[in-house]
């Protein structure tokens, strides 16, 4: 399938953010391991990740409430759903039976040896089916001792969350200890503060260790705040637009967020886009676009990596020269991020240049000031590729409204983690049209 976006004749932005997908899936796993059922969860998201997630879940609560009865494992297949795979392989290490979980070819293809190398080194029995370090894994769940572990700080977090939100149930609990520098600290401080409201004992002991003691979790009602990382491609909208006098409305997102990419607000604010939220009956953040934009932007994204495909997009449609570092974490993702926006761009006339795995760079236009656009040339017929990459068909489609028009590929994919994104937009005013697939 093939979208056309058109650029809007007005703009009216007033939408209801999705769930957030980070802290929808911590909340399943962690209700899961207090023994609590699902309905305790409030505005769980409704993107692909989380479904898939939930799937799992609901799979192991038959098996506990009626037992396992077949000869071969239960298999989970969390398809493209990196989170559901890490946290899923932690979970099933300390949960009677043995399993078998897989994914989407990609996923496959989704290093994970750090991960079963430390849960092995507590006990687990984990077996790989295919290429050793990467899935699908058998594995047969135990009851683990705990104690040490040391990882590099470097390393997915979601690979420490994993570790840490099983921490409770093992007979010593854990003692994680990372080396050198941390990478994505906001996404293990969140894990920290959710296991806690949901009853843990688990905290950093300084800068570089972490501690949770072996006491069970507790069943606890909790809500769900929507996403920030959503709320970036509203950011970027509200500077790609025009429109005098703009003021734009998000709902859902909560002010004292556990989200790291809450930091959106600082990054865009930077760039002349003004927000304060409402924690009222409902909580609700306004945007507006107010300053002047500045010629060149830096940033460091090693904590908030999911951030950096719209602040590429965005610099590169206004003309804003950019040097962005630590995006290391963006070679492992639902692609290789860093190859994808540099060939993507490089359609509409920006090329970018790659230092390295963690550092992109772009000088801007030549001999023309930040804010026009003579320098974007897309050829005839461009459509952007997303590459089974939801954040790549979002960051992409506010394109329209410098373009005039952009066509995205495969734009189903953002169902991954904003199911209503296309829907929204056609909501704020654009025009979101299916063109028929090409000829092979």
């Amino acid at each position: 399938m093939i979208f056309r976006i058109k650029k809007p004749q007005k703009l009216d932005i007033d939408v209801h953010l999705p769930a957030s997908k980070s802290i929808s899936n911590r909340a399943l796993i962690l209700n899961s391991l207090s023994g609590a059922p699902m309905g305790l969860l409030s505005n769980v998201s409704d993107c692909d990740d989380t479904v898939v997630m939930m799937d799992a879940l609901f799979l192991l609560d038959m098996e506990r409430r009626d037992g396992a009865d077949c000869m071969m494992p239960p298999i989970v297949n969390v398809k493209a759903a990196g989170t559901a795979m890490r946290f899923l392989t932690a979970l099933l290490s300390v949960s009677p039976g043995t399993h078998t979980i897989t994914g989407s070819e990609r996923m496959c293809h989704r290093p994970i040896g750090i991960l079963v190398d430390a849960l092995r080194s507590l006990g687990a029995q984990i077996e790989y089916l295919g290429e050793e370090g990467f899935p699908p894994l058998r594995i047969t769940g135990s009851r683990l001792g705990g104690g040490e572990l040391e990882l590099k700080g470097d390393v997915s977090s979601q690979f420490i969350s994993a570790l840490l939100m099983i921490a409770p149930l093992l007979g010593k609990g854990l003692t994680l200890k990372l080396k050198g520098k941390i990478v994505s600290r906001p996404y293990i401080s969140m894990t920290l503060a959710m296991m806690c409201e949901h009853g843990a004992q688990a905290s950093w002991t300084d800068r570089c260790t972490l501690r949770v003691e072996p006491e069970p979790y507790l069943p606890t009602p909790y809500t769900i705040e929507s996403d920030w990382s959503a709320a970036s491609y509203w950011y970027e909208i509200m500077l790609l637009q025009e429109q005098r006098n703009l003021t734009a409305r998000l709902r859902g997102l909560f002010d004292k967020s556990l989200q790291g990419d809450s930091a959106v607000q600082d990054i865009f604010r930077c760039l002349s886009v003004r927000s304060a939220t409402l924690d009222d009956h409902e909580p609700e953040t306004v945007l507006i676009r107010n300053g002047r934009l500045p010629r060149q932007l830096e940033h460091d994204f090693t904590k908030t990596p999911d951030l950096a495909q719209t602040l590429v997009v965005t610099c590169a449609l206004k003309g804003i020269a950019f040097r962005f570092s630590g995006l290391q974490s963006l070679r492992i993702k639902e692609t290789d991020r860093i190859a994808a926006l540099k060939t993507e761009l490089a359609k509409l006339g920006v090329r970018v240049e790659v230092e390295g795995d963690s550092v992109m760079s772009w000088a801007g236009p030549k001999k023309q000031p930040a804010g026009e656009i003579p320098y974007l040339q897309p050829l005839p017929g461009t459509a952007i590729d997303t590459y089974d990459d939801h954040r790549m068909a979002m960051a992409f489609a506010p394109a329209a409204l410098v373009l005039g028009s952009i066509d995205i590929n495969d734009p189903e994919v953002v169902t991954k983690s904003y199911p209503n994104f296309w829907e929204d937009l056609k909501g704020a005013g654009f025009e979101v049209m299916p063109l028929p697939q090409p000829l092979p």
